[in-house]
């Protein structure tokens, strides 16, 4: 991490560099937000298009921040147990039957002990002796009955696991949660947290980023994939490419010793970026023009 100012903590000047460093080309509103999460000590709630770098800005983030990443990935049906903690069942019944095998006697005390706890996540991110970057990853996608729980742990920051009390967080972590908008977060959930929407870089930025992760792909070939790639989102795809599909296609067409793109390098690495047939048929005319617009094409 870069030097800091007299709090201690990086401006966002320091962010945007040590980001760039690791290959993540943020702008000043991000790299502001990401630090008041440090400042502050308030959740981060990072919305946008899937694809746009939103769980990697927090896993970019424990790296500058020299700390342990926690991810908790949320899903439909997700419950507060499943995230929190779960007993190791398993390892209590072989217990148990050494105990009776040597005729001892054991109590509930004893049987559900922190020897037999199996922390989740958030559990797992309140025991940190130093700030982890908890992230909670798409919370869109989990019900309401589990962020109504959420919004309760990020205001107290203590657990109750009924057989052994409260466990009170040792440091509080720095929290970043990710939304798709597949769905409407609550406002209870929403003013518990700075927010900050997350778009698509623009051309320029995707092709630092390109340079930055693949350093070996040459400027030309750069340039043609970033912009086919701003094309391609502007047709009303399935699922538009991020920039994951951006680095992918890139790296795919650098490792079999493409310079440019034409005609046979799309076709053959077409699913580097377009993960839907489609959207593949879709986007076929905008490709036959980026393949026609290459320097040497007939």
């Amino acid at each position: 991490m870069t030097a800091s100012r007299s709090d201690g903590l990086p401006t966002p000047a320091d962010l945007q560099a040590d980001f760039r460093a690791r290959g993540y080309v943020t702008g000043e509103a991000l790299s502001t937000a990401l630090r008041l999460v440090v400042a502050l000590q308030k959740p981060l709630l990072l919305e946008g298009p899937a694809g746009v770098g939103k769980t990697e800005a927090a896993k970019t983030l424990a790296g500058v921040l020299g700390t342990r990443l926690i991810r908790l990935q949320c899903y439909e049906g997700l419950d507060a147990q499943a995230a929190l903690y779960e007993w190791n069942y398993a390892r209590q019944l072989l217990h148990l039957r050494a105990a009776e095998v040597g005729g001892a006697r054991v109590d509930d005390d004893e049987l559900y002990g922190e020897r037999f706890l199996m922390a989740r996540p958030l559990l797992q991110a309140i025991c940190e002796d130093v700030s982890p970057v908890l992230l909670i990853d798409e919370v869109d996608r989990a019900d309401d009955a589990f962020e109504a729980f959420l919004f309760e742990l990020l205001a107290e920051w203590q657990i109750t696991v009924p057989e052994l009390g409260t466990i009170s967080a040792r440091t509080r972590p720095h929290v970043i949660l990710t939304s798709n908008r597949s769905r409407e977060l609550s406002d209870a959930l929403r003013r518990r947290c700075l927010y900050h929407w997350v778009e698509y870089p623009s051309a320029r930025q995707e092709l630092e980023i390109v340079h930055a992760r693949l350093p070996g792909v040459n400027a030309a070939l750069a340039r043609q994939v970033t912009d086919a790639v701003h094309a391609l989102r502007q047709l009303p795809l399935g699922k538009p490419p991020g920039v994951a599909e951006t680095l992918d296609w890139a790296a795919a067409l650098l490792s079999l010793h493409r310079d440019h793109l034409d005609a046979p390098s799309i076709e053959a690495t077409l699913g580097a970026v377009l993960k839907l047939r489609e959207d593949q048929l879709l986007a076929a005319p905008t490709l036959r023009g980026v393949a026609a617009q290459t320097p040497g094409q007939d």
